[in-house]
């Protein structure tokens, strides 16, 4: 598996496939081409249904130049190999095309070209699934935690350090920010008043929930947030870490260890099945939000690895078949809400597993692959693409 650093990515929202990935794309090609004085940018597939609302044309211009480069919406045109296709074309004074580039935007902000591998190798973790980690780390007497550090080398600390300050700045700009998000929803904010609440009544719950809030509204503002794994699901890991420091004084280097834990999980869920929710709905991005937040929930509060592998597991089970439909394509409704119920829904799958000795039926991997093979059973409608579920039913209106 890759580095956690490819994992946590620090970055604008509302969408790291649609934003984030786009924009690093645009920008290998400015660079590739600088001497272009045209380029022309075709969006495919699910990347091109939902665009508009993502940002996508917005973020693109900006990076190439908003009198030099036209995007175009081609919905129509698909690729098995991922529904987020792109093709950058250059062109000379002349008009003549001097370069072009097909890439997909796969998740978490991660660029790919056509037919590339999608499972990188083992670039620094020995072990690519949950079974082979447990039973390396129990016959070597090791926690998740030291394993990750042996992985990844004594510098992740402060990496993980930075990130989980990015994570607590969205919460706090969140919580003090009020009015409607941009967009034909205009959606009223909700994380600033809901805080308010927390205050006079010191409610654990109430924080976690405008915590997560506040981040997901930063996101849907083109914030800057943290894909943990993604943007449309940056707001659960930070609203409950963000509960556990100002509410329970968790201190912040175990929290960070917390989300080190948490990001193996996501990191599994990414080799062996996907956290786009183009590819496989908003269980792979949400549903992975909430396995890695209960695993990091579960470590801080002293779980064993066992227990800690339950408590992703009870987080992603019952995430299985979440779909992806968001209204009018932007990443506010069901996503916003979506974020602070999974918080909670986190710290409860971490509660129940460690009320039990970690031994269960179903496994962390199990749940993993049959999420793979649900993402590829659901109708394109309901991956991101705006045509049905909530999304069509709001059309209709």
């Amino acid at each position: 598996m890759e580095s956690l650093r490819e994992l946590y990515k620090i970055g604008a929202g509302p969408s790291s496939s649609h934003t984030m990935g786009p924009q690093k794309a645009a920008r290998i090609f400015k660079e590739k081409h600088p001497s272009a004085r045209r380029r022309r940018v075709e969006l495919y597939g699910a990347l091109a249904l939902t665009g508009k609302g993502h940002l996508t044309d917005w973020i693109i211009k900006r990076e190439l130049g908003e009198s030099s480069c036209e995007v175009v919406f081609l919905p129509e045109i698909n690729f098995d190999y991922h529904p987020n296709g792109m093709k950058f074309i250059a062109y000379d004074d002349a008009g003549k095309q001097i370069g072009e580039w097909l890439v997909f935007s796969v998740g978490g902000g991660d660029l790919k070209n056509l037919n590339e591998e999608r499972v990188a190798g083992n670039l620094l973790y020995p072990h690519g699934n949950m079974a082979d980690i447990l039973e390396h780390t129990e016959k070597n007497n090791q926690t998740l935690l030291t394993y990750i550090l042996r992985a990844e080398g004594a510098e992740i600390w402060d990496f993980a350090m930075e990130i989980l300050a990015a994570m607590f700045s969205a919460v706090e700009r969140g919580v003090n920010s009020f009015g409607t998000l941009p967009g034909a929803l205009a959606i009223k904010r909700r994380a600033g008043d809901i805080y308010q609440q927390y205050e006079k009544t010191r409610d654990f719950n109430t924080l976690i929930f405008s915590a997560a809030l506040a981040v997901s509204e930063e996101n849907a503002a083109g914030g800057e947030v943290v894909t943990a794994p993604t943007c449309g699901s940056s707001g659960v890991m930070p609203g409950v870490l963000y509960a556990y420091h100002k509410h329970r004084q968790y201190p912040l280097p175990k929290l960070a260890e917390g989300l080190l834990v948490g990001g193996l999980v996501g990191n599994l869920v990414k080799r062996n099945a996907s956290i786009s929710g183009a590819e496989v709905g908003c269980q792979g991005e949400v549903g992975t939000a909430c396995a890695m937040t209960a695993a990091a929930v579960s470590h801080i509060e002293g779980g064993t690895n066992r227990q800690i592998e339950y408590a992703a597991e009870i987080a992603l089970e019952h995430h299985l078949g979440m779909t992806c439909d968001p209204v009018l394509g932007y990443v506010q409704i069901p996503c916003i809400e979506r974020n602070a119920l999974s918080a909670r829904r986190a710290v409860d799958s971490a509660a129940f597993a460690l009320l039990t000795d970690g031994s269960h039926y179903i496994s962390l991997d199990d749940v993993i692959q049959s999420l793979k093979e649900t993402g590829r059973d659901l109708h394109p409608h309901y991956r991101e693409t705006a045509l049905g579920g909530l999304a069509k039913r709001k059309a209709r209106k």
